[in-house]
């Protein structure tokens, strides 16, 4: 059984990634998570910033779980093509990526506020590079080449979700996926 916190934590990172940060209030989170009113402020001392860095994070470690759960990059990037699809499709094309939102949301006009939920993001992306690129290094891939094939894949599902949410419609993954693989196999042949 998760804590009131686990689900104030879980509710908020799921919250954002169908409404976008600017658009999670802790109202919403408490509704979302079945938390008594009180609890925001008694988990979260640092308030609202304090519950979306912790969403972020709890949304990067269970990304990074995903790239981690298999061997091998194709392995991977089919694995994490399979759970946004899903996603896409059960959300109806609500579903984005948390982190995503959370790193363009930036309020210009009050960056103590928001620097450290994009410092947040930034390492979630810089984390999950450095997991791709130990699958691809596994792989037999260069590092070099490698570091630059993880970035690409990062960009390339990060767009292909928001593309898919704009379109209603899968097909911008399935474009990506079928140009990633086919490089992933390439390069697992040219390593050899």
């Amino acid at each position: 059984m998760t804590s009131p916190r686990e689900r104030m934590v879980a509710s908020a990172a799921l919250l954002i990634r169908e409404r976008g940060a600017q658009s999670t209030a802790i109202a919403d989170v408490l509704a979302a998570s079945g938390a008594p009113r009180g609890s925001a402020y008694h988990y979260f001392p640092g308030g609202r910033t304090q519950l979306i860095c912790e969403a972020v994070d709890f949304a990067a470690d269970y990304i990074a779980g995903k790239v981690t759960e298999v061997s091998g990059g194709v392995e991977m990037l089919d694995h994490l093509v399979a759970h946004y699809r899903k996603h896409l499709i059960a959300t109806e094309f609500r579903a984005g990526c948390p982190v995503l939102a959370v790193a363009i949301e930036a309020d210009p006009d009050n960056p103590d506020r928001t620097a450290p939920m994009i410092d947040r993001a930034a390492a979630a992306f810089r984390n999950w590079n450095r997991l791709i690129v130990g699958q691809l290094v596994a792989d037999g891939i260069g590092r070099v080449r490698a570091e630059e094939i993880a970035v690409l894949i990062v960009a390339s599902l990060e767009g292909a979700l928001v593309l898919a949410q704009a379109a209603r419609s899968v097909d911008p993954l399935d474009v990506v996926h079928r140009q990633l693989h086919n490089l992933l196999l390439a390069g697992k042949s040219e390593g050899k």
